[in-house]
Protein backbone atom coordinates (compact mmCIF):
# COMPACT_ATOMS: atom_id res chain seq x y z
CA UNK A 1 0.00 0.00 0.00
CA UNK A 2 2.98 2.40 0.81
CA UNK A 3 4.21 1.60 -2.69
CA UNK A 4 0.66 2.47 -4.37
CA UNK A 5 0.80 5.95 -2.31
CA UNK A 6 3.82 6.78 -3.06
CA UNK A 7 3.12 6.28 -6.43
CA UNK A 8 -0.21 8.35 -6.61
CA UNK A 9 1.49 11.16 -4.35
CA UNK A 10 4.03 11.14 -7.35
CA UNK A 11 1.07 12.09 -9.98
CA UNK A 12 1.56 8.40 -11.52
CA UNK A 13 -1.55 6.56 -12.42
CA UNK A 14 -2.89 2.79 -11.44
CA UNK A 15 -3.37 0.12 -13.56
CA UNK A 16 -7.06 -1.38 -13.96
CA UNK A 17 -5.76 -4.20 -12.02
CA UNK A 18 -3.68 -2.49 -9.80
CA UNK A 19 -6.67 -0.13 -8.57
CA UNK A 20 -8.29 -3.29 -8.52
CA UNK A 21 -6.09 -5.12 -6.06
CA UNK A 22 -6.22 -1.65 -3.81
CA UNK A 23 -9.71 -2.65 -3.10
CA UNK A 24 -9.41 -6.20 -2.05
CA UNK A 25 -6.43 -5.25 0.25
CA UNK A 26 -8.70 -2.55 2.25
CA UNK A 27 -11.50 -4.90 2.26
CA UNK A 28 -9.39 -7.72 3.31
CA UNK A 29 -8.48 -5.81 6.67
CA UNK A 30 -4.67 -5.39 4.92
CA UNK A 31 -4.79 -1.70 5.61
CA UNK A 32 -4.36 0.77 8.14
CA UNK A 33 -7.30 3.47 8.17
CA UNK A 34 -4.79 5.77 8.25
CA UNK A 35 -3.43 4.69 4.96
CA UNK A 36 -7.03 4.30 3.80
CA UNK A 37 -7.59 8.14 4.44
CA UNK A 38 -4.26 9.04 2.87
CA UNK A 39 -5.68 7.06 -0.20
CA UNK A 40 -9.16 8.89 -0.55
CA UNK A 41 -7.28 12.10 0.01
CA UNK A 42 -4.41 11.48 -2.49
CA UNK A 43 -7.77 11.50 -5.16
CA UNK A 44 -8.63 14.80 -4.22
CA UNK A 45 -5.05 16.03 -4.96
CA UNK A 46 -5.52 14.81 -8.52
CA UNK A 47 -7.83 13.76 -11.55
CA UNK A 48 -8.83 9.74 -11.26
CA UNK A 49 -8.47 8.21 -14.41
CA UNK A 50 -11.03 5.55 -16.25
CA UNK A 51 -8.93 2.92 -15.87
CA UNK A 52 -8.92 3.49 -11.84
CA UNK A 53 -12.03 3.78 -11.90
CA UNK A 54 -13.24 0.50 -13.71
CA UNK A 55 -10.27 -1.00 -11.27
CA UNK A 56 -12.02 0.10 -8.52
CA UNK A 57 -15.71 -0.79 -9.64
CA UNK A 58 -14.23 -3.97 -11.00
CA UNK A 59 -13.54 -4.97 -7.21
CA UNK A 60 -16.58 -3.74 -5.75
CA UNK A 61 -18.65 -5.26 -8.55
CA UNK A 62 -16.96 -8.96 -8.05
CA UNK A 63 -17.55 -8.91 -3.99
CA UNK A 64 -21.32 -7.62 -4.02
CA UNK A 65 -23.86 -9.68 -2.57
CA UNK A 66 -25.97 -10.40 -6.06
CA UNK A 67 -29.37 -9.59 -6.44
CA UNK A 68 -30.76 -10.55 -10.00
CA UNK A 69 -33.66 -8.47 -11.18
CA UNK A 70 -32.46 -7.83 -14.97
CA UNK A 71 -36.07 -9.39 -15.72
CA UNK A 72 -37.71 -5.94 -14.98
CA UNK A 73 -35.36 -3.69 -16.95
CA UNK A 74 -35.49 -1.60 -13.88
CA UNK A 75 -33.98 2.21 -13.58
CA UNK A 76 -31.64 3.55 -11.35
CA UNK A 77 -31.53 7.53 -9.89
CA UNK A 78 -28.56 8.08 -8.50
CA UNK A 79 -26.65 11.32 -7.76
CA UNK A 80 -22.66 11.39 -6.93
CA UNK A 81 -23.10 13.19 -3.82
CA UNK A 82 -20.38 15.47 -2.86
CA UNK A 83 -22.18 19.14 -4.30
CA UNK A 84 -21.85 20.95 -1.01
CA UNK A 85 -25.31 22.18 -1.72
CA UNK A 86 -27.31 19.81 1.06
CA UNK A 87 -30.37 19.30 -0.63
CA UNK A 88 -33.40 17.41 0.19
CA UNK A 89 -33.54 14.38 -1.12
CA UNK A 90 -34.37 15.40 -4.83
CA UNK A 91 -33.47 12.17 -6.67
CA UNK A 92 -35.16 9.07 -3.90
CA UNK A 93 -38.27 11.44 -4.22
CA UNK A 94 -38.29 11.51 -7.88
CA UNK A 95 -37.92 7.69 -7.83
CA UNK A 96 -41.11 7.27 -6.40
CA UNK A 97 -42.58 9.64 -9.27
CA UNK A 98 -41.16 7.23 -11.71
CA UNK A 99 -42.41 4.23 -10.11
CA UNK A 100 -45.81 5.47 -9.56
CA UNK A 101 -45.82 6.49 -13.26
CA UNK A 102 -45.44 2.50 -13.82
CA UNK A 103 -41.80 2.37 -14.62
CA UNK A 104 -39.29 -0.46 -12.79
CA UNK A 105 -36.71 1.26 -10.37
CA UNK A 106 -34.07 -0.27 -8.22
CA UNK A 107 -32.74 2.34 -6.39
CA UNK A 108 -29.08 1.98 -4.85
CA UNK A 109 -28.15 4.33 -2.18
CA UNK A 110 -26.52 5.16 1.45
CA UNK A 111 -26.68 6.73 4.66
CA UNK A 112 -25.10 10.31 4.14
CA UNK A 113 -21.82 10.86 3.82
CA UNK A 114 -21.00 14.32 2.51
CA UNK A 115 -24.42 15.47 3.28
CA UNK A 116 -26.85 15.58 6.60
CA UNK A 117 -29.34 12.80 4.72
CA UNK A 118 -28.43 10.26 2.19
CA UNK A 119 -31.22 8.03 0.84
CA UNK A 120 -30.89 5.12 3.02
CA UNK A 121 -31.46 7.85 6.13
CA UNK A 122 -34.77 9.49 4.36
CA UNK A 123 -36.10 5.79 3.44
CA UNK A 124 -35.25 3.75 7.08
CA UNK A 125 -37.04 7.24 8.51
CA UNK A 126 -40.19 6.25 6.67
CA UNK A 127 -40.06 2.58 8.91
CA UNK A 128 -38.01 0.69 6.25
CA UNK A 129 -36.11 -2.08 7.08
CA UNK A 130 -32.78 -3.19 4.46
CA UNK A 131 -33.34 -6.43 3.34
CA UNK A 132 -31.07 -8.91 0.71
CA UNK A 133 -33.64 -11.21 0.66
CA UNK A 134 -34.50 -11.62 -2.99
CA UNK A 135 -37.98 -12.83 -2.70
CA UNK A 136 -38.59 -9.65 -0.78
CA UNK A 137 -36.80 -7.43 -3.65
CA UNK A 138 -38.88 -9.22 -6.33
CA UNK A 139 -42.43 -8.31 -4.64
CA UNK A 140 -41.60 -5.08 -3.99
CA UNK A 141 -40.87 -4.71 -7.81
CA UNK A 142 -44.28 -6.58 -8.87
CA UNK A 143 -46.35 -4.89 -6.45
CA UNK A 144 -44.93 -1.32 -6.09
CA UNK A 145 -42.27 -0.83 -9.46
CA UNK A 146 -39.70 -0.10 -7.33
CA UNK A 147 -36.91 -1.95 -4.62
CA UNK A 148 -34.15 -0.15 -2.51
CA UNK A 149 -31.12 -1.80 -2.15
CA UNK A 150 -28.69 -0.35 1.15
CA UNK A 151 -25.23 -0.45 -0.27
CA UNK A 152 -23.78 -1.46 2.70
CA UNK A 153 -25.44 -4.76 2.93
CA UNK A 154 -25.08 -5.30 -0.63
CA UNK A 155 -20.86 -4.02 -1.04
CA UNK A 156 -18.89 -4.95 1.70
CA UNK A 157 -15.85 -2.85 0.76
CA UNK A 158 -18.75 0.12 0.95
CA UNK A 159 -19.05 -1.07 4.87
CA UNK A 160 -15.22 -1.03 5.11
CA UNK A 161 -14.57 2.53 4.49
CA UNK A 162 -17.71 4.14 5.81
CA UNK A 163 -15.95 5.04 8.88
CA UNK A 164 -13.08 6.88 6.94
CA UNK A 165 -15.82 8.56 4.70
CA UNK A 166 -17.92 9.95 7.32
CA UNK A 167 -14.67 10.77 9.55
CA UNK A 168 -13.01 13.06 6.44
CA UNK A 169 -16.85 14.55 5.45
CA UNK A 170 -15.36 15.55 2.37
CA UNK A 171 -16.65 14.05 -1.38
CA UNK A 172 -13.87 10.88 -2.71
CA UNK A 173 -14.02 9.18 -5.09
CA UNK A 174 -16.21 6.64 -3.38
CA UNK A 175 -19.25 9.35 -4.33
CA UNK A 176 -18.11 8.87 -8.16
CA UNK A 177 -18.18 4.45 -7.62
CA UNK A 178 -21.64 4.61 -5.92
CA UNK A 179 -23.44 5.10 -9.23
CA UNK A 180 -21.19 2.34 -11.18
CA UNK A 181 -21.82 -0.63 -8.67
CA UNK A 182 -25.25 -0.78 -8.42
CA UNK A 183 -25.70 -4.79 -7.67
CA UNK A 184 -28.38 -5.17 -10.34
CA UNK A 185 -26.37 -3.31 -12.64
CA UNK A 186 -30.19 -1.99 -14.52
CA UNK A 187 -30.22 -1.42 -18.44
CA UNK A 188 -31.44 2.28 -17.69
CA UNK A 189 -29.54 4.67 -15.04
CA UNK A 190 -29.48 8.76 -14.63
CA UNK A 191 -27.24 9.92 -12.86
CA UNK A 192 -26.42 13.66 -11.78
CA UNK A 193 -22.81 15.01 -11.28
CA UNK A 194 -21.34 18.07 -9.54
CA UNK A 195 -18.97 19.00 -12.08
CA UNK A 196 -18.35 18.80 -15.80
CA UNK A 197 -14.98 16.86 -15.66
CA UNK A 198 -17.32 14.54 -13.94
CA UNK A 199 -19.60 14.31 -16.62
CA UNK A 200 -17.13 13.50 -19.33
CA UNK A 201 -15.59 11.01 -16.87
CA UNK A 202 -18.75 9.10 -16.87
CA UNK A 203 -19.55 9.69 -20.40
CA UNK A 204 -16.47 7.62 -21.23
CA UNK A 205 -17.30 5.03 -19.16
CA UNK A 206 -20.87 4.61 -19.83
CA UNK A 207 -20.14 4.39 -23.46
CA UNK A 208 -18.12 1.11 -22.81
CA UNK A 209 -20.86 -0.61 -22.09
CA UNK A 210 -24.91 -1.06 -23.16
CA UNK A 211 -26.46 0.56 -20.57
CA UNK A 212 -29.24 3.77 -21.62
CA UNK A 213 -27.88 6.59 -19.50
CA UNK A 214 -28.80 10.08 -18.89
CA UNK A 215 -26.18 12.07 -17.26
CA UNK A 216 -27.11 15.33 -15.31
CA UNK A 217 -25.31 18.81 -13.91
CA UNK A 218 -26.68 22.00 -12.88
CA UNK A 219 -23.80 24.96 -13.99
CA UNK A 220 -23.99 26.12 -10.66
CA UNK A 221 -22.24 23.23 -9.03
CA UNK A 222 -25.37 20.67 -7.90
CA UNK A 223 -25.50 16.99 -9.17
CA UNK A 224 -28.95 17.20 -9.96
CA UNK A 225 -31.07 19.35 -11.95
CA UNK A 226 -32.03 22.15 -9.71
CA UNK A 227 -33.69 24.68 -12.02
CA UNK A 228 -31.04 27.18 -10.09
CA UNK A 229 -29.37 28.17 -13.35
CA UNK A 230 -28.94 26.33 -16.76
CA UNK A 231 -28.28 22.72 -16.91
CA UNK A 232 -26.26 20.46 -19.42
CA UNK A 233 -27.99 16.81 -19.88
CA UNK A 234 -25.63 14.07 -21.47
CA UNK A 235 -27.33 10.67 -23.11
CA UNK A 236 -27.24 8.25 -25.72
CA UNK A 237 -29.17 10.84 -27.53
CA UNK A 238 -26.79 13.45 -27.43
CA UNK A 239 -25.45 16.56 -25.35
CA UNK A 240 -27.93 19.25 -24.70
CA UNK A 241 -27.98 22.56 -22.56
CA UNK A 242 -31.41 24.01 -20.91
CA UNK A 243 -32.70 26.84 -19.08
CA UNK A 244 -35.34 26.03 -16.76
CA UNK A 245 -37.61 28.59 -18.75
CA UNK A 246 -37.13 26.80 -21.61
CA UNK A 247 -38.96 24.03 -19.67
CA UNK A 248 -41.82 26.46 -18.44
CA UNK A 249 -40.09 26.32 -15.09
CA UNK A 250 -39.57 28.99 -12.60
CA UNK A 251 -36.24 29.75 -11.45
CA UNK A 252 -35.58 28.79 -8.23
CA UNK A 253 -33.49 29.71 -5.61
CA UNK A 254 -30.80 27.66 -3.58
CA UNK A 255 -32.01 28.03 -0.28
CA UNK A 256 -35.49 27.05 -1.66
CA UNK A 257 -33.61 23.30 -2.01
CA UNK A 258 -32.18 22.81 1.53
CA UNK A 259 -32.92 19.53 3.04
CA UNK A 260 -32.72 21.14 6.93
CA UNK A 261 -29.57 20.43 9.63
CA UNK A 262 -31.13 17.04 10.65
CA UNK A 263 -32.26 13.95 9.12
CA UNK A 264 -36.12 13.84 10.48
CA UNK A 265 -36.33 17.40 8.84
CA UNK A 266 -35.50 15.66 5.62
CA UNK A 267 -37.55 13.25 5.41
CA UNK A 268 -40.36 15.36 6.09
CA UNK A 269 -39.58 18.06 3.18
CA UNK A 270 -39.60 14.33 1.37
CA UNK A 271 -42.96 12.87 2.80
CA UNK A 272 -43.93 16.49 2.26
CA UNK A 273 -43.21 16.22 -1.67
CA UNK A 274 -44.69 12.74 -2.10
CA UNK A 275 -48.24 14.05 -0.58
CA UNK A 276 -48.14 17.05 -2.84
CA UNK A 277 -47.38 19.25 -0.49
CA UNK A 278 -44.05 21.16 0.34
CA UNK A 279 -43.36 24.41 -1.82
CA UNK A 280 -43.60 24.73 -5.31
CA UNK A 281 -39.68 25.29 -5.91
CA UNK A 282 -39.41 21.10 -4.21
CA UNK A 283 -42.07 20.06 -6.38
CA UNK A 284 -40.89 21.67 -9.62
CA UNK A 285 -37.31 19.90 -8.85
CA UNK A 286 -38.46 16.49 -8.36
CA UNK A 287 -40.58 16.70 -11.26
CA UNK A 288 -38.14 17.73 -13.61
CA UNK A 289 -35.64 15.16 -12.19
CA UNK A 290 -38.17 12.41 -12.51
CA UNK A 291 -39.04 13.53 -15.97
CA UNK A 292 -35.48 13.08 -17.06
CA UNK A 293 -35.35 9.74 -15.73
CA UNK A 294 -38.39 8.74 -17.52
CA UNK A 295 -36.85 9.66 -20.71
CA UNK A 296 -34.11 7.35 -20.25
CA UNK A 297 -36.59 4.79 -20.61
CA UNK A 298 -39.31 6.30 -23.27
CA UNK A 299 -36.52 7.86 -25.58
CA UNK A 300 -39.02 8.19 -28.03
CA UNK A 301 -41.74 10.59 -26.21
CA UNK A 302 -40.23 14.01 -26.02
CA UNK A 303 -39.22 15.87 -23.13
CA UNK A 304 -42.21 17.80 -22.21
CA UNK A 305 -44.50 14.05 -22.51
CA UNK A 306 -42.17 13.35 -20.00
CA UNK A 307 -42.84 15.92 -17.87
CA UNK A 308 -46.37 15.55 -17.85
CA UNK A 309 -46.35 12.07 -17.33
CA UNK A 310 -44.15 12.77 -13.90
CA UNK A 311 -46.45 15.26 -13.13
CA UNK A 312 -49.54 13.35 -13.28
CA UNK A 313 -47.55 10.47 -11.02
CA UNK A 314 -47.23 12.85 -8.24
CA UNK A 315 -50.13 15.61 -7.93
CA UNK A 316 -52.14 12.17 -8.74
CA UNK A 317 -50.95 10.78 -5.83
CA UNK A 318 -49.73 8.04 -7.78
CA UNK A 319 -46.13 8.35 -6.25
CA UNK A 320 -47.36 8.76 -2.51
CA UNK A 321 -49.39 5.52 -3.45
CA UNK A 322 -45.98 4.37 -4.50
CA UNK A 323 -44.54 5.09 -1.19
CA UNK A 324 -47.07 3.48 1.23
CA UNK A 325 -47.25 0.64 -0.47
CA UNK A 326 -43.56 0.01 -0.31
CA UNK A 327 -43.23 0.55 3.40
CA UNK A 328 -46.09 -1.40 4.05
CA UNK A 329 -43.99 -4.37 1.87
CA UNK A 330 -40.50 -3.28 3.19
CA UNK A 331 -41.71 -1.91 6.49
CA UNK A 332 -39.14 -3.42 9.82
Amino acid sequence: MKETLYKIFDYQYLSRQEAKKVLFDIVGGNVPESQVAALITSFLMRSISVDEILGFRDALLEMRVPADLSDYQPLDIVGTGGDGKNTFNISTAACFVVAGAGYNVVKHGNYGATSISGASNVIEQQGVKFTTNIDTLRRSMEQCHIAYLHAPLFSPALKAVAGVRKSLGVRNFFNVLGPLVNPVQPDYQMLGVYDLSMMRLYSYIYQEGKKHFCIVHTLDGYDEISLTDQFKVVSTKGEQLFMPEDLGFKRVQQHELDGGNTVEVAAGIFRDVLHGEGTGAQRDVVVINAAFAIQTVEQDKSIEECIEIARESLYGKKALKTLEKFVELNKG
